[in-house]
């Protein structure tokens, strides 16, 4: 290191220090203080640690004989063993026992503004830095740059680089110095020593809780850039990364990172443990909310727009445990948080994780039925947990004993399900339910009305990656950012568009009858798209193309533990991929296995089989059996799309159209970052690049809404709605009292019975458009009359008369004019062609998301076409050979098989051999047909031999027309 380098880290190293002295109430220990004052055994500095523990809890002192060599050194013995058994964290959150005294030696955390002796315990804590510490006894010439030191025991480490210096050092160069030259096996840089250990510039932060040679994983700790991506923003007032200094090492907030954020995980299966410590962003963000909630109460809604790979789970733990503890006014806020999630895993990791922060039994709760959910709220208990599925169905049935409690609502991924109808049973929950007293209908209206709106005594918290527009819309815009850009320049999630490649998919069908009938166009084009690929036959090549490509290209990823998902477009479309995926995975011998997962039951071949039955095991087993390494593919349909988190993923193979969100939330199971795992990959044959770029784009950044609902589209709908005379305003002001009265349903099915009478004698087109108008009215309302600030008796009574009706409008159902084109119809030919492979770039801006359309729907436009222009047109889609002369060529490929039963080898092996043994004398067979045809049409020769895609499906066809008239 040259003169200049030294001198730029001295100049960086003596701003900090001169902060944390002038700014933030440290005492500085130069080196040759810490010299007689620093235990290598221990990493203690004995001086400050006895200074205060004699000062602090002087009994103590007296009573552990602190002050002889022979009782500081078993004190010593006694506090290394805890620190090395249940690290530092632990230590100075509960401090330790040591025999003879009864008590317990404490590190003061507590600033309580009831006890006002705890501001003066606060004050003994001797926070401390150091330079250039000499740590090692193996090795005096090694030097830390800075420790943090509390009371004696060093929390934290940093090495310092300048990128002033002449060599341009960063911080990736200090990281590389806690992998090179920081043994884990000194005692300073054990795991649990240091809560957690810094790699510092002028402009980059990262941190690791775990030194490990060349294992050692740092994590960023850096506030964003203003566009959204790693890194921090221009400092006007000084370095770029002086927060780390002037924010967190403020001893508040030291305090609150050790007691309120740090603690060690223990993974029981693997046996293994990790010191969890928070990245910048959760540290944000949970901090953010609970200062607004101290200074604003309960009441209001909060965004949160975190990608995936942002440590959802513990920012959801860290919040819960934080909103139990915070006050408004001088008391707690609120008397229960309830989290909502459609991760199943997640309360027990909750439940696990708080029991590090709050000393207090059964203090999580989780709600199974509405008997516990209500049971649950009603004892107050502090953490309540229940699943997004169970959540507006639990809400309805509590009771009314609830008025004047407050609640915290934490929602895991904001569902739709979250807003509407659901929101109002929840509001109507907290808020104590519907009254009893006898009231009239109009005030039965206006508390539904007001039970609608956001509630005073709750506030939400929504967690997401991809946030819709009817969430922004319901919480405002994004309280706190964590940008998928961020995320994936950070290193945290990998970028899945970036090694993505296309399929284009062709296909040639024929009539099957001689007359040439009309159809509908548009409804006909898409049967014969979804019969096509609905076949046996397309199935087998994609599938060939899956397999081929794992086994040359993926398995070797990720240290050979690479596993790839099948997404399909229905549970029959996944059972056929199933079963040919695993068929061929059986003749490659490599031992590798397929996964099935889907919902329900399905019949298959006359036979119903279930995701259990089709892998051998329960399908609540299916996450954990996959994580096996004979399991190489996981086929879904649906099931898995969203929500699962299985880092070995590397590849996906997408054999479905995805849309919009769908399309970002599938692809993302790929981007969980895993050790060896430095890349993934799309084979996409049913989506073109173009749109997953537009499905991405709006969650690249931060995501806006376009336009807020205009509520004034309610009223012109109900105009609409209200002026094709299909019900009577008395007819609805009826229906709505002997609702509100709980009336048996007697009562009301003879009027709602006249009103679909009327309905069915509206025209196809006039039913298409009440029945979707309803809908719309019904799926507005529930969600725009939360937001609301003024409610509408008329529409309040129009959605329950709604609610009541459209279940029992029927279908509007017209003549199905494509009704008969698959019988008229046959594949004739079907190829895969590959197309280029590419990162899919996206454009460094903040996304919008389009608001809610409202109004009626309209039956689809018949365009009537023939038979045999539609297959023309389809075959001109996807079929793309351009034949010279069409008509000689059908004609050789019908002779073809004829051809080949002339070869006596060929006919031999069919009468007396084997299957394998018949398929290579016919491949001989027709390699010996392709000569003579040669001669006579050498573009079909050509394509057999260049576009190895026809020649497959050629000879496939070939050899089954053979087969099929060797069986009759």
């Amino acid at each position: 290191m040259g003169i200049r380098d030294t001198k730029m880290e001295e100049e960086l190293e003596t701003n900090i220090i001169e902060y944390l002295v002038e700014k933030n109430g440290y005492i500085y220990i130069d080196n040759n203080e810490m010299k007689g004052a620093y235990n290598r055994q221990y990493a203690f500095d004995e001086v400050r640690l006895l200074e205060f523990i004699q000062k602090s809890q002087p009994s103590e002192y007296e009573i552990l004989s602190l002050d002889t060599p022979v009782g500081k050194d078993k004190f010593l013995k006694q506090l290394d063993f805890k620190i090395r058994k249940e690290g530092i964290v632990s230590i100075l959150k509960n401090g330790i026992k040591c025999y003879p005294s009864s008590g317990t030696i404490i590190f003061y955390h507590a600033l309580d503004p009831k006890r006002l002796s705890s501001y003066e315990e606060f004050k003994t804590n001797i926070f401390a830095v150091t330079n250039q510490l000499t740590y090692s006894d193996r090795n005096r010439g090694l030097e830390l740059d800075l420790a943090i030191m509390i009371n004696g025991l060093p929390i934290m480490t940093m090495e310092l680089k300048s990128r002033a210096s002449s060599s341009g050092w960063t911080y990736k160069d200090a990281e590389e110095q806690y992998k090179n030259d920081r043994d884990a096996k000194e005692t300073l840089f054990t795991f649990k020593r240091c809560m957690a250990h810094f790699a510092v510039d002028e402009n980059f932060i990262s941190f690791t809780t775990r030194i490990d040679g060349k294992n050692t994983r740092f994590m960023p700790f850096n506030k964003g850039t203003e566009t959204g991506g790693s890194g921090n923003p221009i400092n006007l007032s000084g370095t770029m990364t002086d927060y780390l200094w002037k924010e967190f090492l403020k001893k508040e907030t030291l305090t609150s990172l050790i007691r309120d954020f740090a603690y060690i995980s223990v993974d029981k299966v693997k046996h293994t443990e990790a010191l969890i410590f928070p990245r910048y962003h959760q540290y944000r963000a949970v901090t953010r909310l609970v200062e607004d909630v101290k200074e604003h109460g309960v009441g209001n809604r909060y965004l949160i727009q975190h990608s995936a790979g942002s440590g959802k789970s513990n920012s959801i733990t860290w919040l819960a445990y934080r909103l139990v503890e915070v006050s408004y006014n001088d008391k707690k806020a609120f008397d229960s948080v309830i989290v909502v999630t459609d991760r199943l895993n997640l309360d027990k990791q909750i439940e696990a994780n708080i029991r590090k922060f709050i000393d207090e039994k059964s203090i999580v709760g989780h709600a199974n039925s509405s008997t516990d959910l209500k049971n649950l709220l009603t004892d107050g208990k502090k953490i309540i947990i229940t699943t997004v599925q169970k959540f507006p169905y639990l809400l309805e049935k509590i009771g009314t004993d609830l008025q004047g409690r407050n609640f915290a609502i934490i929602i895991d991924e904001a569902h739709s399900s979250q807003s509407g109808k659901a929101a109002a049973s929840l509001n109507m929950a907290v808020s104590g339910g519907r009254s009893t007293d006898d009231k009239d209908m109009e005030d039965h209206l206006n508390e539904l009305i007001e039970a609608r709106k956001m509630p005073e005594n709750a506030s939400f918290f929504a967690f997401t990656a991809t946030p819709k527009a009817k969430t922004i819309e319901m919480f405002g815009s994004v309280f706190d950012l964590y940008s998928m850009k961020q995320a994936i320049e950070e290193g945290f999630i990998l970028d899945v568009l970036k090694n993505y490649t296309h399929y284009e998919n062709y296909y040639k069908v024929y009539k099957t009858i001689e007359s040439n009938p009309d159809f509908d166009k548009k409804k006909s084009q898409y049967k014969i798209r979804n019969y096509v690929e609905g076949q046996e036959f397309p199935i087998r090549e994609k599938a060939e193309v899956m397999v081929n490509h794992f086994l040359t290209s993926v398995a070797s990823k990720i240290n050979g533990k690479a596993k790839a998902m099948i997404i399909t477009q229905s549970i029959l479309r996944a059972i056929e991929y199933y079963n040919i995926i695993s068929d061929i995975l059986k003749r490659s011998n490599t031992g590798f296995e397929a996964v099935i997962a889907f919902s329900g039951e399905k019949e298959y071949k006359g036979k119903v089989v279930t995701e259990t039955s089709l892998n051998g095991f329960s399908d609540k087993e299916t996450p954990e059996r996959f994580k096996e390494d004979k399991y190489k593919f996981l086929i879904v349909a649906d099931k898995y799309q969203t929500g699962y988190d299985e880092p070995l993923l590397h590849t996906m193979y997408v054999d479905k159209v995805l849309n919009d969100v769908k399309a970002v939330q599938t692809l993302s199971r790929l981007n969980r970052s895993a050790k060896y795992k430095i890349d993934t990959c799309v084979i996409d044959f049913a989506n073109k690049p173009e749109h997953i770029q537009e499905a991405f784009q709006p969650y690249y950044r931060e995501t806006k809404l376009e336009e807020e609902t205009d509520p004034n589209k309610l009223n012109n709908l109900l105009g609409i709605l209200d002026g094709m005379y299909v019900y009577e305003e008395d007819e609805v002001d009826t229906v709505v009292e002997l609702f509100l009265e709980n009336s048996s349903r007697s009562k009301i099915d003879h009027i709602i019975d006249s009103v679909v009478e009327r309905y069915v004698a509206l025209t196809e087109e006039e039913q298409v458009a009440f029945k979707s108008g309803v809908k719309s009215f019904i799926r507005t309302y529930n969600f725009i009359a939360s937001i609301l600030s003024i409610g509408q008796v008329e529409w309040e009574k129009k959605v329950i008369f709604f609610e009541q009706l459209i279940h029992r409008l029927p279908t509007p159902k017209g003549k199905d004019f494509s009704q008969g084109i698959l019988d008229s119809i046959d594949l004739e030919s079907y190829r895969l062609e590959k197309k280029t492979t590419m990162a899919i770039i996206l454009e460094d801006e903040d996304g919008t998301v389009e608001g809610l359309g409202i109004g009626t729907g309209r039956k689809g436009r018949l365009e009537l076409d023939s038979l045999e222009n539609i297959i023309t047109t389809f075959n001109d889609v996807y079929g793309n050979i351009k034949w010279k002369d069409k008509d000689n060529v059908a004609r050789q490929i019908k002779e073809l098989p004829d051809m080949v039963m002339k070869n006596e080898k060929f006919r031999n092996a069919l009468k007396n051999s084997d299957l394998e043994n018949i398929k290579r004398e016919y491949e001989t067979a027709l390699s010996d047909v392709f000569r003579i045809i040669m001669w006579d049409n050498m573009q079909l020769f050509g394509e057999w031999t260049n576009n190895s895609d026809f020649s497959e499906w050629l000879s496939g066809i070939i050899f089954d027309e053979i087969m099929k008239k060797q069986k009759r």
